[in-house]
């Protein structure tokens, strides 16, 4: 799925316009329908950010089309060697959308923070 596919699929799953969207986030709405039709590339993280934050959505979401990680999750992985031992791992073992799920959940029992 391009950026702009799954842009449009977030706006649409948010009940959102295009042109609330641009409301929202202060963009101009030919932009907007510009990525989600692929005809401009996916923008800066900061704009992405705000999109998501307008839709309420995870910015991962879309920071991940673009092959970007949120600067606070960039930080912890490349500031902690064991982080990154975890990343090199999962990814080893192929992990499906519902297993990490599952390692999310445990992680967040782990912590004492169910959902």
């Amino acid at each position: 799925m391009t950026f702009g596919q799954r842009l449009k699929q977030l706006r649409r799953e948010a009940g959102v316009t295009q042109r609330e969207l641009a409301q929202k986030t202060g963009l101009d709405f030919s932009y907007i329908s510009k990525l989600e039709n692929d005809r401009n590339p996916p923008p800066a993280a900061d704009t992405i950010v705000r999109i998501c934050d307008a839709l309420g959505v995870p910015a991962e979401r879309l920071l991940a089309l673009k092959g970007r990680l949120p600067s606070e999750i960039q930080e912890t992985v490349t500031g902690n060697v064991a982080a990154q031992e975890f990343l090199r791992v999962t990814h080893s073992l192929g992990l499906t959308n519902n297993d990490w799920k599952r390692l999310s959940e445990q992680a967040r029992r782990l912590r004492g923070k169910p959902r």
